[in-house]
Parts: C-alpha cells; structure tokens; sequence
C-alpha cells in the first residue's frame, strides 16, 4: 500500500511533464495520420505553396484556438468583463492582467510548437510548400549550378515525377528535408531557451521563496480540487430541497448559500502580497472582517445566456 502512494505521489507531482509527453505523442502521432493518409501534394507550380503551408500552419492554428477555448483561466478572466470591464482589472492591477493573459496564451502554443516542431522535423509538408515558391532567391538557392530543367521540374520533385534523374531529385529532396529539419530543432531551441529564460526570470522576480511558492501551488490545487466537491455536493443538495419543495407542494426549506458579490468577488484575478499573507481571493473572502451576507437574489432562466440575475 505505501509503493503504491509513493507511485501515485510521483505521478501527481510530475503530472504536467506526463501531460506534456502524452500532447507530443499525440502531436506525433497525428501528424504521422496526416502524412499518410490525407496529404497529397498537388505537384503544381501555382498549388503547392498553399497546399503545404496549410498542413504547416492549419493544424497548428486550431490547435491554439482549442487550447485558449479549454483555458479554464480565460474564460474566469473574461466572464462578464463586458458587462463590466473593471473586472480585467480588479483594484487597478492592469498588469497583472496582462500577464496573466500572456501566461494563458503561452501556455496554449505549447502544442501548436509541438505540431509545427514535428512537421518540419518529419519535412513532408514543407518540401511540397518550399517546392512551389517562384521566388528567385529560393529557386537559385536550390537550383546553383544546375540546369535550367531544375526550375523548370522543381514543383514535381515532392511528387516523383518530375524529368530530372534520381540522382539530382534525391539530391533536392534532402536539401529541402535538411531545411525543414534545421527550421524544426530552431523552434524546439528558440522555445526552450525563452521557456527558462522566462522561468529563470518569473522566478527572480517572486515575492515569496521557493518553498512558499511550492504551498502556494499545492494550495491552489488542493482549493481547486475541494471547490469542485464541494460545489458538487451544494448542487445536489440545492436541486434535491427544490424537487422534494415541487414534488411535496410546499414552501421550500431555507438554504444558505454564496450572494452574487460573493462569487464575484472569488472570481477576481488573486495575486500574492507580503502586506496580506492569503493564498487566492476564496481565502481573501472569507477572513475579510466586512463580509456580506445577504442572501443570494433568486435567479431567473435566460433562454440564450442559461441564467442571469434579477
């Protein structure tokens, strides 16, 4: 029993490097299926170009747009703002704000990286765009000292039929493949440089040491993790007194729960300082001297936004 709370304590405390590894073999994985099984280049001088920048760009643009939509924090920081826009920025902390924002769309071009790193690694997708570009600096580039049929078979060359001899195509595909490979370890280079660059930087700049930092993060999670439960069981709780209420055909008992404020207040961007030892704006709440505890107003159905007050 104590080998297996040591192996789930491992796995708990290195689940983003496990989570990490799982979106690289996906990413891995899909771009395989993409490249055998629906990737054709077209082997047209006027096609190809868009064709492979979009098997490039395309999976990795919709991979950033459904990490931002998954982002739990986004949509805690937008809900609502524009009813009321100070909510970007709770007591005047506009930079927190930002930076909040810039940590959420980090953290969402982690996979379209992956995607991009992969694909140009792999070097399909980018021999058919690169294949079909009719600039002059990259023609002559892969084209110096060779005959005039190499510009002319240049956009067959992915396709394997262009005019020219196995030698002189194999010997343009892997040009092309070693600068597509070159373009992907830059990218994996270039990201994690910036990655512990801005590591090295967020934490030289903490307020608190290492090991607060490392409660602070246990805590949030911990609260995360109880507010869910919790939240479940008021839910139950809530829906259970209104059905007996309905199904009983009385008043319904008194339940006391979170007013409007409240849970605004809660939703607000929380972060730490020296002058106020609290860990998130829930622990703020509720040792605050000057809590209101009026009771919440009843909630009406909004047929388009689910609910809203009255």
């Amino acid at each position: 029993m104590d080998n297996f709370q040591t192996v789930l304590r491992f796995f708990m405390n290195q689940k983003a490097t496990i989570g990490y590894s799982f979106m690289a073999l996906l990413t891995i994985g899909g771009e395989r299926i993409f490249s055998m099984v629906s990737f054709q280049c077209p082997c047209n001088p006027a096609q190809n170009f868009g064709y492979g920048l979009t098997f490039i760009l395309g999976p990795a643009i919709v991979l950033l747009v459904l990490g931002l939509f998954f982002s739990t924090r986004l949509w805690r920081l937008l809900t609502g703002c524009c009813i009321n826009p100070f909510k970007l920025c709770p007591r005047g902390n506009c930079f927190g704000c930002l930076r909040v924002l810039t940590n959420i769309f980090t953290g969402a071009c982690v996979a379209p990286l992956m995607w991009l790193s992969v694909a140009l690694l792999n070097g399909t997708f980018y021999e058919c765009a690169v294949s079909g570009l009719d600039d002059n600096l990259v023609v002559n580039l892969l084209c110096h000292n060779k005959t005039m049929k190499c510009r002319e078979e240049l956009a067959r060359v992915p396709c394997d039929r262009s005019k020219l001899t196995s030698d002189e195509r194999m010997e343009l595909l892997l040009m092309l493949r070693a600068q597509s490979q070159i373009l992907g370890w830059s990218i994996i280079i270039i990201a994690a440089v910036v990655g512990l660059l801005t590591s090295c930087v967020a934490n030289c700049r903490s307020k608190v040491s290492y090991l607060q930092l490392t409660f602070w993060k246990r805590y949030v999670e911990k609260e995360k993790q109880q507010f869910e439960s919790f939240a479940g069981e008021y839910a139950s709780k809530l829906a259970e007194r209104n059905m007996q209420s309905f199904f009983d055909n009385k008043d319904p008992a008194p339940f006391p729960f979170p007013n409007h404020r409240a849970w605004e207040e809660i939703s607000e961007l929380y972060t730490f300082s020296r002058s106020e030892q609290y860990y998130s704006t829930l622990q703020r709440y509720v040792e605050k001297a000057d809590r209101d505890y009026t009771p919440e107003k009843r909630p009406v159905m909004d047929l388009e936004h689910g609910i809203e007050m009255s």
